[in-house]
Parts: structure tokens; sequence; C-alpha cells
């Protein structure tokens, strides 16, 4: 424990004027350096949350949070399966859903596709709110219509527009195992834009009796895909539904199905953070100079704090609470200053944008336009812990080094 003697003394070299201001210099850029830091790596990483939670809105504006697949890819009374699918605690609805791959042709041009077959009336209950439609409606799709919506860069690329007729070529399985081409016939009805190239470029909505049909599948479904209310706690939710329709079935989440998007950006925040931690790593460096100058400086008061009795513990005590009153002073403004930038994010940025003229994030080359910005609390504490231990390491070396000083050879001219 540290005693008020040994905390007076420290606090007294805190703020005692130095011989040289070279030594008081590098004791505020060691501050300032800690305080950047810590700033910069809640910003930063709010700015990485704010990107991961935009990439997660849109990816699941035109999926849902999991689903639930039969053992052999067929669920054919899927509508006792959906009823115990929305009976589960957690989840918000569901709905039905085949899936196949693709050609689709409108004039000349040939592109990719991959086809969802829903229901309106249940894709409305899912995921109706998030779908932006940018022309048509969901509504359009109805069993027989042989109606289709498109991504709006799909609609695009294929010069198609409301009312032209496109042309479907997917493979279609037969009896023996193999597959045959079949050629369908839509209208477009609809454009929508969900913000993402893998869903705006390839994909096509039809209704699940027409894709059901194409697949001939005699009107089973391939899953049954559901929303929680919590979309952390789909994960969980997926657990229990395996376990409680037994192996039947097949059930997975959207961690699971999109994991290489966040497994991306999980990788791009640890590197940021090892990166913008070495503004920290360098400042705590500076405290471990500063302090080095300041025992030198203090070499005649350490030895006649020894001759009054101090012990070297104590010494070494004196010179901790010099060094992490920097440090953790540092950490403070840089929590402080990092809290109120990072939930400022979206003013700051645009105010920056029009100061000098230039569009961070332009809408022609990106999708997302603004810098959003999430603050996680879990991420201050752990910044800040980190930041506290490491600059308290950083006293040892020097605090250590006054403790073996000796006060007879130290006073021997004196």
């Amino acid at each position: 424990m540290i005693n008020p003697v040994e905390l007076f003394v420290g606090l007294r070299y805190l703020r005692a004027k130095r011989r040289t201001r070279f030594v008081s210099f590098i004791t505020l850029i060691s501050l300032v350096g800690i305080a950047l830091g810590v700033a910069a790596l809640i910003v930063i990483l709010s700015v990485m949350n704010g990107f991961e939670g935009e990439l997660r809105n849109r990816l699941l504006s035109m999926s849902a949070h999991g689903s639930v697949t039969g053992s052999e890819g067929v669920i054919e009374d899927w509508e006792a399966l959906a009823e115990a699918v929305d009976s589960e605690p957690g989840v918000s609805a569901s709905a039905p859903f085949v899936q196949m791959e693709g050609m689709i042709q409108s004039g000349r041009d040939l592109h990719a596709v991959l086809v969802h077959g829903v229901d309106p009336d249940y894709e409305n209950r899912l995921s109706g709110d998030l779908i932006n439609m940018v022309e048509g409606d969901l509504g359009a799709l109805q069993p027989g219509s042989r109606s289709i919506i498109l991504g709006r860069i799909l609609a695009y690329d294929l010069g198609a527009r409301i009312g032209d007729g496109v042309v479907l070529l997917v493979p279609r399985p037969v009896g023996d195992g193999t597959l045959e081409p079949l050629l369908e016939r839509f209208v477009l009805r609809g454009v929508f834009e969900a913000g993402l190239q893998d869903h705006d470029g390839v994909l096509a909505l039809v209704h699940v009796a027409d894709a059901s049909a194409i697949q001939a599948l005699d009107g089973a479904v391939n899953s049954i895909r559901f929303r929680a209310d919590d979309v952390m706690a789909a994960p969980a939710i997926a657990t229990a539904l395996q376990t409680r329709l037994g192996d039947t079935v097949t059930s997975s989440d959207w961690t699971v199905e999109n994991a290489s998007y966040f497994r991306a950006i999980r990788i791009e925040k640890m590197m940021m953070s090892l990166i913008l931690s070495l503004i920290i790593g360098v400042a705590a460096f500076n405290i471990v100079a500063s302090l080095v100058m300041v025992v030198t400086d203090k070499t005649t008061d350490i030895a006649v704090l020894r001759t009054l009795g101090m012990g070297p513990n104590g010494v070494v005590r004196v010179f901790f609470v010099q060094g992490a009153l920097i440090g953790w002073a540092g950490v403070v403004i840089g929590v402080l200053l990092g809290i109120v930038l990072a939930v400022n994010v979206p003013v700051i940025v645009p105010f920056l944008e029009q100061l000098v003229g230039f569009q961070i994030m332009p809408g022609d080359v990106y999708y997302v336009t603004r810098i959003p910005s999430e603050l996680e609390w879990r991420d201050v504490a752990t910044i800040s812990l980190a930041a506290l231990v490491l600059t308290s390491l950083a006293t040892l070396y020097p605090a250590r080094r006054a403790a073996l000083v000796n006060p007879a050879a130290a006073l021997r001219y004196e």
C-alpha cells in the first residue's frame, strides 16, 4: 500500500519545477500521446462497429436471421413446421423459402442469377419493412402470375424495365438424379435495392409456388426462414430449434451463413487496434524516458529520503505514483475525448467534408455514403484497462532504478 508520505512526495515531484524543461516537455508529450492513442482507438473501433452494424442490417434486409432446412433439402408439410418455428420463444416471424440458381436473359444479355422463392404474405411479416423497393411492390408476386422482382444492379445490367419479359434458365432435377435445363418466361414487376453487390447484382424474387413448380417440388419448399426479436439471439434460437425438432431438420443462423463478412471485419478491427496501440506504446516509452531523467535529476533527493529512513520499496512507490498519474491522466482525457468524438462522428464528418469540399465516401462509389459509429462500452472498458496496465508497467523500471541509488555515493560530494 502507498502511504501518505510516498503519495505526497510523488505528487510533489510531479508538480515541482525541473532544472531542465526538457523533462517536463517529455512528460507532456507522454500524456498527450496516451490521450490521443486511447481516443483514436475508441473512435476507430466505434466506426468499425458502425460499419459492422451497417453490413449486418444490409445483409439481413433480404434474408432472415436463421433458417430450418429439411434433412434432404425438402420440406413437404412446411405450414406445420412454420407454426412450430413461430412457437419458439424469441421468434417474431417465419416464412417458407425456395432457392435455385440459374441464368437470366433479357434481349441478348445473359447473367447469373440467384432466385429466391418467397410468399409475399409471409415475407411481409418477416422482412417486408426492411426491403427497399425502388419500383413496384412485393405483393406483385402472385402464384402462377410468373412475376419477378430483380435487384437494381441486375435490372440495370439486363436493361430491363417494369413490364419487360425476362427468361430464366434453371437446372431442374429429374427422376434418375440428373439435371435438365428449363426455360421459364417471367415479367418484371419490381426492383429492389439492398445496398450490397451480392444482393443487388445477382438476386431475383419470385413467388414460392412458382419456384416450387419449377423445381418439381409439388408445393414443397427448401426451408423455413425465421426472424428473431433480437438479432444477436438468433444463434441460440437456431440451437434451440435444432434440439426441439430433432435430426429431421438442420438449423442455421446468419452468423454461420455470413461468417466470411464478419470474420473480415474482426480481422480489420484487430489489426487497427494493434496499429493504434503502438501510439500508446510509444507514449509509455516516453514515460519511461521522462522518469529516468527525473531519477537522474533527483538522485540527491532520493539519497536524502533513504537517509531519513525510506526503504527501497518506498522509493519505488514514490516514482510509481508520479508515472502512474501521468499515464492515468492521459487515459482519462483520452477516454473522454474518444467518447465525445465517437458519439458525434455523424456530425463531425459532414462538417469536415463541407469544410474541405471533399466527400470521403461518395455515393457513386460506395453503398454507404456516411461514416457510421456505434460506441460499445465494452470496447471503452477494454481499452481503458489495457492502457492503465501498460502505463503502470512503464513506471516499474525507472522506479526500480531509483530504489537502487546508493545514498552514500550520492551524498559524498554534497
